[in-house]
């Protein structure tokens, strides 16, 4: 029987887990870009400290998502190659669960990119 795991070996798992969800999934290459060009436009509008806890929030919340959405995608390949109704739900409930991370992270970023660049631009 095996001992008990190592810290070290739990990270290693992690990082093989993101890179392979990184590799698989097309997805990020729209999410990775997007939550780039907000913490550069966080950063040319000198965010508050609250306001980039936000902004990292919610572009965590949106890789996580996608991480456990490709988790389930894989799990369902490892189940059935063959069509199945429940596991077409599975797939696509916790795609869902993607786009309503996202659409609220767009909200999140609207109100608090849209209201700095407002400030700073005079309009209130």
């Amino acid at each position: 029987m095996e001992g008990p795991r190592t810290w070290l070996a739990k990270f290693g798992d992690a990082f093989r887990g993101t890179a392979r969800a990184v590799a698989s999934q097309s997805s990020f290459a729209v999410h990775l870009p997007v939550a780039a060009l907000a913490v550069a436009v966080a950063a040319f509008l000198g965010m508050s400290p609250t306001e980039w806890c936000l902004i990292a929030l919610a572009i965590g919340l949106v890789l996580a998502a996608e991480v456990l959405n490709t988790a389930i995608e894989f799990l369902a390949k490892a189940v059935t190659r063959e069509y199945d109704a429940n596991v077409r739900d599975a797939l696509d409930v916790a795609s869902a669960g993607v786009f309503v991370t996202v659409i609220t992270a767009v909200v999140v970023g609207a109100i608090l990119l849209g209201n700095r660049a407002g400030s700073l631009l005079g309009w209130w």
